[in-house]
């Protein structure tokens, strides 16, 4: 009986990291407001307030997917910021554990690797040709689950 191919993995975790830098965008935007009569600080003020609204909406949220040969790491709904990894890259993957040095968004952290999380410390593990990505998710179980079965896949 031939392998059973595993279904496409999708995934979108969504967290509050977002709330923050609006809430953070807004406090900037009425400081601006409050009339500063220095419009060169106004202006910085607003520039700052924009660059808050645009990072709150670039890490949204964060999409897992399959995309038949790689592995998708998307934050978004902004998708300025992604990675692609080839499942024949991955050499083992495990359940894990971010710390409060991996931190939130991407981070690389010499002796650690990469992170992409989005909130929480729960991760999954990979290794890439010999370096760690670690990639954060609530849905840990089911993610390697999958990538094992991709590994796997490839006899």
């Amino acid at each position: 009986m031939p392998n059973k191919l595993p279904e496409p993995y999708h995934h979108t975790q969504r967290g509050p990291l977002y709330l923050i830098t609006l809430a953070v965008a807004i406090v900037v935007f009425a400081m601006a407001w409050t009339g500063w009569n220095e419009p060169t600080l106004v202006v910085g003020l607003l520039i700052l307030a924009g660059i808050f609204v645009l990072t709150s909406f670039m890490f949204k949220h964060l999409t897992v997917s399959d995309e038949g040969e790689h592995l998708a790491v998307r934050f978004g709904p902004l998708p300025v910021f992604r990675r692609r990894i080839p499942y024949v890259d991955i050499s083992s993957v495990q359940a894990d554990r971010t710390s409060w040095i991996d931190g939130w968004g991407i981070h690389w952290v010499p002796g650690r690797g990469y992170t992409y999380n989005l909130w929480g410390f729960s991760c999954v593990k990979l290794e890439v040709r010999g370096r760690v990505i670690r990639i954060g998710s609530d849905d840990v179980d089911n993610l390697v689950t999958f990538i094992q079965a991709k590994i796997n896949e490839r006899g």
